[in-house]
Order: structure tokens, then C-alpha cells, then sequence
């Protein structure tokens, strides 16, 4: 009996909470497409072909990272949304919660960003459609401040899309051991977002 076959059967056993987790850490730090089982098996420290008692496919994996991504995300924004409040009061909290979760869950967005065109039908439709829902959360919260008079007119739909896009970029670059800790930065951006919407946030305390 090979070392390797012993270790296996001596470890406890490997979850699939723990192949989706090292699944996701392989998706981006070398890309879905070069990315095998065999990958997210030595990961585990166990043989690839084991892994299909936790899941049928690598596919598979990846859809499961994406949609947990995006009902994450649309959760949050519903809990901020939902507190009700001025529509600039909404538009913080909403911002804030985007700006969190992609400064706290940087391989999850990258992953969700980067692999959207390695999905496979119907989930590629799917996730698109949760996308959407996402994006039109922001909009509707800026369309209630320009009918209420609250933000000056603007295109509601271009604001929202360069709002998420910005947000979107913390994934990128956003270090936890870096300059900016998420509390400020979360405010930082919303701010941001508030002057997209026509609103002068300059000179107020942070």
C-alpha cells in the first residue's frame, strides 16, 4: 500500500464545504479552465477522483461559488435597502454592504467577476439574471431619489453600473494589512457614490 492511499485513509474525512473552499482558492490562483480535480484533490491532500463523492463535476464547483456569491450579495443589499430611510440613506448602506462584501470575500468576487464565461447553460443565464437583479436593487434606490427630488436627475442606470464597477475593483487590490481598513474605505466609497447621485458630501465629518 502506497504512503499516499495510508494517508488517506488514516485523515479524517474531507467535507464538501472543503472541496467547494479549495476548489475556490484554485479558481484564483490559477483559473478555472487550468485548474483539474486532481488540483483541488493535492490541495486536500487526498486523490482527485475521491472528490466525486462530494460533487459530480468541477462545473459543478464553480457554479456553486457563483451563486453563493450573488445571493450573498443580494441578501445584504435587501437588509440595507430594507432599513428603510432617506434614498441617500439607502444608497450608503447599500454601498457600504457591496464595498464590504468585496473587500472581505476578495476570491469569491474575482472568482464570480472573472469565470462568469466558463459557466456553462443554463447557469450562465441564470447567474446573468441574479446579476441583474443585483444591479437593478441600485437603481431603483437612485430612481426613488431623483422622483423624490432627493438627488438631482441623472441616469440611474449608468450611475448604478459605475457604482458596482467601482466597488467591484476592491477585490483587486484591497489588502487587509493595508492602508485603509474596511470601515473607513466602506464610507470612502460611499461617499463617492452619493456624488455620483449629484449629492455634496464634501466637509462633512467621517
Amino acid at each position: 500500500m502506497s504512503a499516499r492511499v495510508k494517508d488517506e485513509k488514516t485523515r479524517p474525512p474531507v467535507s464538501r464545504e472543503a472541496v467547494v473552499a479549495a476548489a475556490l482558492r484554485q479558481f484564483a490562483e490559477r483559473g478555472y479552465r487550468v485548474t483539474t480535480m486532481a488540483d483541488i484533490g493535492a490541495a486536500l491532500g487526498v486523490r482527485g477522483p475521491s472528490l466525486y463523492k462530494h460533487v459530480t463535476s468541477k462545473q459543478e464547483l464553480l457554479a456553486d461559488i457563483v451563486f453563493t456569491t450573488m445571493r450573498t450579495l443580494i441578501a445584504a443589499q435587501h437588509r440595507a435597502v430594507e432599513a428603510g430611510g432617506p434614498a441617500a440613506v439607502r444608497l450608503r448602506r447599500a454601498v457600504e454592504a457591496h464595498v464590504r462584501y468585496h473587500a472581505t470575500h476578495r476570491e469569491q468576487a474575482f472568482v464570480g467577476n472573472r469565470e462568469l464565461d466558463s459557466l456553462t447553460e443554463p447557469t450562465r443565464s441564470q447567474i446573468l439574471d441574479l446579476r441583474r437583479t443585483y444591479e437593478h436593487g441600485i437603481r431603483a434606490v437612485i430612481e426613488d431619489g431623483c422622483a423624490s427630488g432627493e438627488f438631482p436627475a441623472t441616469d440611474a442606470r449608468l450611475v448604478s453600473f459605475a457604482i458596482l464597477d467601482m466597488g467591484m475593483g476592491v477585490a483587486t487590490w484591497f489588502r487587509a494589512e493595508g492602508e485603509h481598513d474596511i470601515d473607513s474605505l466602506a464610507y470612502s466609497y460611499a461617499d463617492m457614490a452619493l456624488r455620483m447621485v449629484g449629492l455634496d458630501t464634501r466637509g462633512r465629518e467621517s
